[in-house]
């Protein structure tokens, strides 16, 4: 006996996708202010899936409405083909002083069909201006952004053995940035687990010891050494002298996140505050053993090296062994009338007499011009 039988088949459309990046460094941020609302300045042109594209800054926004807003736009630069639009995803990232893309201001743009020569999707609200001026990632009036573009290069049909056997290269999918710093803060936030409490200033504060002693040797030390019995359960608190409670509480956020929060208030304020904090961290970097706070505590000071700050910058450099920051303040006081202003200047008489081979130091170099 026979039977007619019927076929049946199983087919899969696959997206085949091409990755690059670009960065674009703007040098000069405040002259680029100048320009009016609209006006766009744009990166030199990059490749990407067999595409040239640019990057669009406009300083002051792309309309009236956002005029306070920096935005960008990725532009693509092809003349149309009879292939049709050019399917792609992109996300702009502005970029700390490590180079690494600031979870905060990453923004991450949906799928989008680039139809032909200055087609282009961005944001155009991607930043505050003020909120650039106040943070970290504005240096020496410079700031960098990366902007990452997936172009589908093509569509193809594949019979169910075939797509099987590419299985194993997975379709495209938008990836969202690192948020290990926003669940840690989190953590310190909440107090969630915490296991040891600190007295600081006569504030305390919660915190986990296996955080702590996996960020600092000195913590790791203490608290799984000496003082394990003392801290156990939180039942009795670490109590810490010589540290103001802001000191602290932006250490352990450094602890938590590997970043310090951003400032708040007015920018000349900030600039001030900004400096005085990084002295008391400076010195809580080094007696905790943190040497990656040390160096950005010592990158920031670098920057505020002026009259009424250098004798103290100096004896705080000496006294904490941060030789790019003492070399810093030796540069500054090569100037005749930075020198005079210097010494004359309140902080002078107390770094004479504490640090007398600075001195000594500062004369032999001065010498040498």
């Amino acid at each position: 006996m026979s039977a007619d039988s019927a076929a049946s088949t199983t087919s899969t459309i696959l997206a085949t996708t091409a990755s690059g990046s670009h960065v674009l460094k703007i040098d000069g941020y405040s002259r680029t202010k100048g320009l009016a609302t609209g006006i766009h300045l744009r990166s030199c042109s990059f490749t990407v899936g067999g595409h040239s594209w640019h990057l669009a800054y406009l300083p002051k926004g792309d309309c009236a409405d956002r005029a306070d807003y920096i935005s960008f736009f990725l532009v693509l630069e092809d003349a149309p083909t009879a292939a049709g639009p050019v399917l792609a995803q992109y996300s702009i990232s502005l970029l700390d002083r490590a180079g690494k893309p600031a979870p905060s201001y990453t923004k991450v743009g949906a799928m989008s069909q680039f139809a032909g020569p200055s087609a282009h999707w961005g944001f155009a609200n991607f930043l505050r201006r003020d909120a650039l001026e106040k943070s970290r990632h504005l240096k020496d009036d410079c700031f960098a952004v990366r902007c990452d573009v997936t172009v589908v290069t093509e569509f193809r049909a594949e019979d169910a053995a075939s797509a099987a056997a590419a299985a194993s290269a997975p379709a495209f999918v938008a990836v969202p940035p690192p948020d290990l710093q926003r669940h840690f803060g989190d953590l310190l936030r909440t107090g969630q687990g915490a296991d040891v409490r600190f007295r600081v200033d006569g504030e305390d504060f919660a915190a986990h010891r296996c955080v702590l002693a996996v960020r600092s040797p000195v913590f790791q030390a203490e608290l799984f050494g000496a003082m394990k019995e003392a801290s156990a359960g939180g039942a009795h608190c670490v109590v810490i002298d010589d540290m103001r409670a802001d000191v602290f509480r932006n250490l352990l956020h450094f602890i938590y996140t590997d970043a310090l929060p951003e400032p708040a208030g007015p920018i000349k304020a900030e600039r001030e505050e900004e400096a005085l904090m990084a002295q008391h961290l400076l010195v809580a970097a080094d007696r905790y053993g943190m040497d990656r706070l040390k160096f950005i505590c010592e990158d920031t000071l670098c920057r505020h090296v002026d009259v009424s700050t250098a004798a103290t910058t100096l004896a705080l450099a000496e006294q904490h062994r941060c030789h790019g920051l003492k070399e810093a303040c030796f540069q500054f006081l090569k100037s005749p009338e930075a020198l005079n202003a210097v010494v004359a200047a309140e902080g002078f008489d107390h770094l004479t007499s504490s640090c007398p081979s600075l001195i000594k130091e500062l004369m032999c170099r001065l010498a040498a011009r």
